[in-house]
């Protein structure tokens, strides 16, 4: 689905993206770990349009998209969520999301004037969409609410249901789990799991919480100092010596003494 090749990316000094080359498989749930600065974020932001790289190339399928602006890839399938959720709080939940979808007839001046009848239901078919999502994520509750009054897991909630009021190929998730609640990340684990098996939706995930990407992720991508370190299942990366001093400088046994 997305294939990176030798991508650079550097601000001043700094090689946040150091010549990474990699494939996100279509149809699968694919972990991107490493520790902080290890240039993940930067990558995603690469790959979703936000930066543009200093060299390098990604392909989506076969489609060269390197330098392609955010709006442009959300049109090809591409979207990305971000660690702090980015809701229009003062919006309820339905309208968080029947906002997404773009080209609406309500936004064009003209169409409101000499076509009302059309505007309202094209609002009436994105209002049923929304209600869709809402019942999938397990939000009917909050559906009225203002998003800005939603729990930090609410949010991730809602962010994960904005893409999928469009017809999304992959979805770029910045630690979904961040401050989330167990209960709530066991949740959204199941959402994803679903858009994944029922809806054939690729996922990339950055991800700190290891057992959460255990659960999900059937390959792990492993980055440090803003290169590609290893990849593999993550039995495989979990145990690998390099893995394990990216992250901590020290070895097997003190990583074990960490993890109880």
């Amino acid at each position: 689905m997305i294939r990176v090749v030798n991508l650079h990316k550097r601000f001043g000094g700094l090689r946040a993206v150091d010549g990474v080359s990699l494939e996100i498989a279509e149809g699968a749930i694919t972990g991107l770990i490493g520790p902080n600065g290890a240039g993940k974020t930067t990558l995603f932001n690469v790959v979703a349009g936000l930066f543009p790289p200093n060299s390098g190339q990604v392909f989506l399928g076969d489609v060269d998209i390197t330098g392609l602006k955010p709006h442009e890839l959300f049109h090809k399938g591409l979207l990305r969520t971000f660690q702090i959720a980015h809701e229009f709080p003062n919006l309820n939940v339905r309208e968080n999301l029947m906002m997404v979808p773009g080209d609406q007839s309500g936004e064009n001046l003209l169409q409101a004037w000499f076509r009302p009848s059309a505007v309202r239901e094209q609002e009436a078919q994105l209002r049923e969409r929304a209600d869709e999502v809402i019942e999938f994520l397990n939000l009917s509750a909050v559906a009225n609410e203002l998003a800005g009054n939603l729990s930090g897991g609410q949010k991730k909630l809602l962010e994960l249901g904005r893409t999928m009021m469009v017809d999304a190929k992959i979805v770029f998730l910045d630690e979904v789990g961040a401050g989330v609640n167990r209960t709530l990340l066991k949740t959204i684990g199941e959402a994803i799991v679903r858009l994944n098996k029922e809806r054939g939706y690729t996922f990339c995930m950055i991800e700190h919480d290891m057992d959460f990407i255990s659960r999900l992720c059937s390959h792990v991508i492993v980055m440090a100092e803003g290169k590609l370190l290893t990849q593999g299942t993550c039995d495989v990366v979990r145990n690998d010596e390099r893995v394990i001093e990216a992250y901590l400088g020290r070895g097997r046994k003190q990583l074990a003494v960490a993890e109880q």
